[in-house]
């Protein structure tokens, strides 16, 4: 039987490259944890909150966002975070997940950076053993706070360094260009960490410029902008520089008003390493399989336009070679 280009999204295995652990904080685990922690909140059941996921803008969503990240205070509660998530990308057929963490979301409300690193470290640790789902985590700084936050938030990691296999630039993006990042990501870069940065999402493209010249990064999250400035989409194809595009967060977000007019096929068509992903399915409305299998049907993509995008995310993938050619394996045999 010959699968549709939906089925075959949903069916082979993936990686997910831009998720963002606190966005897969579903209502019903923030009023669990809440009750956990004997913490009050402003909605009176699960359905109130749900219903409260009303978002205009990026900043309109992050405000809600951050007030449910407030349930979160002991390890077990970042552990049973990730551990929901990771639940939801086996289903999905994820095979490979890089988690987005927000430590200084936080470590403002005084929890220390080890709780949140060792409950999210236990929970990929548990994902690989009982799962066969690799993941690494990626700690993202706020980039509405100021470069010394940052950098005193990148020093107070650096003891539990193991955990993390790269940093991140993420929140508002208007206004907070990745230039005013560069010493963190420059002092990221002689640790040996990984480097990644939303960028032309709600930005400018020239705020993707800077992220591949001034902050170095590897990939660029979001990046839809990009096909705004035909000399930067050459840069990028040049690179080889993956794009970890959010569909339905885009969609949610307003960044496009129908996902018919989604840029996905584009980019593709301009020889671009764009992958899919979730970004804050909990408030986005869809996980990995949701956003593949409704921008398939959206954009009548075909099945070598889904498989590109499959290999594209273990392209993409912070993983050795060793695993990157495991991977591949598992995709060529599931399309065999």
């Amino acid at each position: 039987m010959t699968l549709t280009a939906a089925e075959l999204a949903a069916a082979i295995p993936k990686a997910e490259l831009h998720i963002h652990i606190e966005g897969s904080l579903e209502p019903e685990l923030i009023f669990a944890l809440a009750q956990r922690n004997g913490l009050s909140l402003p909605h009176a059941s699960v359905e109130a909150l749900r219903e409260a996921y009303a978002f205009t803008n990026l900043q309109s969503f992050l405000d809600i966002y951050y007030a449910g990240a407030s349930v979160l205070l002991q390890e077990a509660d970042f552990h049973d975070m990730a551990w929901a998530y990771f639940l939801h990308a086996k289903a999905d057929n994820v095979v490979h997940a890089e988690l987005f963490f927000d430590p200084q979301t936080h470590t403002a409300r005084g929890v220390p950076m080890a709780t949140v690193i060792r409950g999210l470290a236990s929970a990929c640790a548990r994902a690989q053993a009982e799962l066969g789902i690799s993941a690494g985590l990626i700690l993202c700084f706020l980039r509405h706070l100021s470069e010394e936050d940052a950098l005193a938030t990148l020093e107070a990691a650096l003891p539990y360094r193991e955990h993390f296999i790269g940093v991140g630039l993420d929140s508002s993006e208007v206004g907070h260009p990745p230039s005013k990042f560069s010493r963190v990501f420059a002092r990221s870069r002689a640790l040996g960490l990984r480097i990644v940065a939303h960028a032309g999402e709600e930005g400018p493209p020239a705020y993707i410029w800077e992220a591949l010249n001034d902050l170095q990064t590897e990939r660029i999250d979001h990046g839809v902008r990009s096909l705004e400035d035909p000399a930067l989409v050459a840069e990028l194809a040049r690179r080889r520089t993956p794009l970890t595009v959010c569909p339905l967060s885009n969609l949610k977000l307003c960044v496009v008003n129908d996902l018919r007019d989604h840029p996905m096929k584009r980019l593709l068509d301009a020889g671009l390493c764009a992958t899919v992903n979730s970004d804050d399915p909990a408030y986005f409305g869809g996980y990995m399989n949701a956003n593949f299998v409704q921008t398939v049907q959206a954009l009548d993509l075909s099945p070598d336009d889904v498989i590109t995008l499959a290999r594209n995310s273990f392209e993409a993938s912070f993983v050795s070679d060793a695993r990157r050619a495991e991977l591949m394996g598992l995709l060529d045999a599931a399309i065999a």
